[in-house]
C-alpha cells in the first residue's frame, strides 16, 4: 500500500495564496525593513488578515480550525523568501499562542488568543538566558509568590526571544524556578508576563549574527 504525499485542495490552495503573499508583498519589501532596522509591522497585520496566526485554533478563539500541517505549509512558503518573517509567524503561533491555547485558563484564552489569532497582537516565550542558553533544565531565573499581593515576583534575565520586543507585543511566557522536587531537581514554571508590568523591561535590538 502506497502512501499519497499529495496536499488536499484546502492545503494546496493556502500554499498557492502564501506562496504569492510572499513573493508580492514580502520579497519587494523586506529588504528595507532590514536596513533600517525595523519590524515589518504591515508585513505582520496582512498575515493576520489572511489568517495565518490563527491557522491551527480552534475558531471559538478567533482561529482558523486548521491543523499543524497548514501551519507548516505557510511557514515553508514564507520561508523560501524570507525566514525571518517566517520566524516571525512560527514563534507567534507555536511560542506565543499555542502554550496558552494548551494550559491557559479559560480566561486567559478569552482574554489574549483572539487577538494573538487576528495577528493583531505577538506572544513570546522567554526561555533562554544569557548563561544557560535553551537548557530548559539549567534556568536561574526564579519566581516567588508574594502571598500578600498572590503575585509573583520574578528574578532574572532571558535572550534571544523572539517577537519580544515590538510595539504589538502583549506578552511573554517566562520559565522560572519556582521550588524544588524531592530529588532536588528544580520545580520550572511557566508565567505569563503582560507587556508593562512593572520591572518587566526590554533590551534594546542587537545583531544575533
Amino acid at each position: 500500500m502506497s502512501l499519497d504525499h499529495r496536499l488536499t485542495a484546502e492545503h494546496e490552495e493556502l500554499r498557492r495564496t502564501v506562496e504569492e503573499f510572499a513573493h508580492d508583498v514580502v520579497a519587494p519589501k523586506i529588504g528595507d525593513f532590514y536596513v533600517r532596522h525595523e519590524f515589518p509591522y504591515e508585513i505582520v497585520r496582512e498575515m493576520g488578515r489572511m489568517g495565518l496566526f490563527g491557522l491551527p485554533f480552534p475558531e471559538e478563539y478567533g482561529g482558523m480550525g486548521g491543523d499543524y500541517l497548514a501551519l507548516g505549509i505557510a511557514l515553508e512558503e514564507l520561508a523560501r523568501v524570507d525566514s525571518s518573517v517566517a520566524i516571525t509567524l512560527e514563534a507567534g503561533v507555536s511560542l506565543g499562542a499555542m502554550p496558552l491555547h494548551l494550559f491557559g485558563t479559560e480566561e486567559q484564552k478569552r482574554q489574549w488568543l483572539p487577538k494573538l489569532c487576528a495577528g493583531e497582537a505577538l506572544g513570546a516565550f522567554g526561555l533562554t538566558e544569557p548563561d544557560g542558553g535553551s537548557d530548559a533544565g539549567g534556568t536561574r531565573t526564579t519566581a516567588v509568590l508574594d502571598e500578600a499581593t498572590d503575585e509573583w515576583v520574578i528574578n532574572g534575565s532571558k535572550c534571544f526571544i523572539t517577537n519580544s520586543g515590538t510595539d504589538i507585543t502583549e506578552l511573554v511566557t517566562v520559565t522560572a524556578v519556582t521550588g524544588r522536587k524531592e530529588d532536588g531537581r528544580p520545580l520550572i514554571s511557566a508565567i505569563i508576563v503582560p507587556s508593562g508590568t512593572p520591572g518587566f523591561t526590554v533590551a534594546a535590538p542587537y545583531s544575533k549574527v
